[in-house]
């Protein structure tokens, strides 16, 4: 069934479904300390209200508390970019991450809880997809939290590469539950809007940061300073209020578990609302890379990538799939532009230099859509064409994506 209504449980309730005394307090003053000026319990309980979008199906959730609470081993996993990461926090300990699992281990303090931080800065559900089996899957996870919000482009795309990570979650070993956390930028932009279609349609408890905070912002209540450093990522501050606003929502979960007779089957994973596809990968990092045919390029165990810096060369790989995309290096130096080419395709113009001074980062580009299955060839070529500020030609391919492989 889906809910869409927010819970108005009174703070007493929920704050006795957690176990240690410490971490009442943390609660119960996190929001009131980090504001700029007191809050009454009514608007802090309002802003934390907001969060929870949707509640979703919990049964999933039960069966990771449950296990929990038999004392048992559990595996916290999330997935996202930098913020998941960490960016900004001023110690690992004070990531929402961090402090999300904490609540698991000192409300289960007989259950060992593992922690798989699977953030990686600069990258969207695009690669999140991919990767997801490697970084994330393969430790089995109970219990994942999903962000891309902030990182990915608000627009169907994102909705279709989300829809292939939250399925390969939901088809994990464990069959863990998923949340979807929602942050933003400061302007108050991310991809909520379609990454949330896909939670209703599989009906996951969603909490957001925007939602919660953004209200704020606008009424000049709050300023973005208080809570980042920077265009997106949370300072101590802004890790507490994401982790607060997830740990409400587990707290009240777990005030309503039923017994461990009375915990209810875990429902089958609907049709998908958008596409599959995404949940049918295959990734290439450029280690794994094999030519089929090179002219200039040489692979750079140092940086894990096949490079060139000379005009005119090409290499080719071959690729299977219905859908490719190609992963490759933006720094602002001395980087240069690819042609990239499948099949007989129209060509992609590709260029590693930005603009952006705090770093280089990995770019998930996608080359086609609606291959025929098979194998394709992907040929990429270095241009003699720069950007005008760049000092050179390298260019850097980190690996190569495929999606639609082997799907039913």
């Amino acid at each position: 069934m889906l809910i869409t209504s927010r819970m108005e449980l009174p703070e007493p309730l929920w704050v006795r479904a957690l176990s240690s005394s410490r971490l009442k307090a943390w609660i119960a003053m996190s929001l009131v300390l980090f504001w700029p000026v007191p809050l009454s319990f009514a608007e802090e309980d309002a802003i934390t209200n907001r969060a929870l979008i949707n509640t979703g199906d919990v049964t999933r959730l039960d069966h990771a508390l449950a296990k929990a609470r038999r004392g048992q081993t559990v595996t916290i996993g999330f997935i996202g970019g930098s913020i998941t990461q960490g960016a900004k926090a001023s110690r690992p300990e004070n990531r929402y991450v961090n402090l999300v699992t904490d609540w698991w281990r000192q409300t289960f303090p007989d259950a060992k809880v593992d922690l798989i931080n699977a953030g990686i800065g600069a990258t969207g559900s695009n690669y999140g997809a991919l990767r997801v089996q490697r970084d994330l899957l393969a430790k089995t996870p109970d219990f994942v939290i999903v962000e891309f919000a902030a990182n990915d482009h608000p627009t169907s795309a994102c909705a279709e590469t989300m829809e292939g990570l939250v399925r390969q979650i939901l088809a994990g070993a464990n069959q863990p539950a998923v949340l979807l956390l929602f942050m933003m930028n400061s302007h108050g932009v991310s991809a909520e809007e379609w990454h949330a279609k896909v939670g209703r349609h599989y009906n996951l408890p969603m909490i957001s940061y925007r939602d919660a905070v953004w209200p704020e912002i606008e009424a000049r209540r709050l300023q973005w300073t208080d809570l980042s450093p920077d265009e997106v990522h949370p300072n101590d501050r802004g890790m507490a209020l994401a982790a607060r606003f997830v740990i409400r929502f587990l707290a009240q979960t777990l005030q309503r578990l039923p017994t461990d007779e009375r915990l209810l089957p875990i429902a089958p994973v609907p049709p998908p609302l958008f596409t599959d596809k995404f949940a049918h990968v295959a990734l290439f990092e450029a280690d794994r890379l094999r030519p089929t045919g090179n002219t200039g390029w040489s692979y750079d165990s140092a940086v894990r990538c096949w490079a060139s810096r000379l005009p005119g060369s090409v290499i080719e790989f071959e690729m299977p799939g219905r859908w490719i995309s190609l992963m490759f290096f933006r720094l602002k130096g001395g980087m240069g532009k690819a042609k990239v080419q499948v099949d007989d395709g129209p060509p992609t113009l590709l260029d590693g230099w930005f603009s952006g001074t705090w770093g280089g980062y990995r770019e998930t580009i996608p080359l086609s859509l609606g291959l025929l299955p098979g194998s394709h060839r992907v040929r990429v070529e270095l241009l003699e064409e720069t950007n005008p500020q760049s000092t050179g030609h390298e260019f850097r391919i980190l690996g190569i994506g495929a999606a639609g492989v082997n799907a039913p």
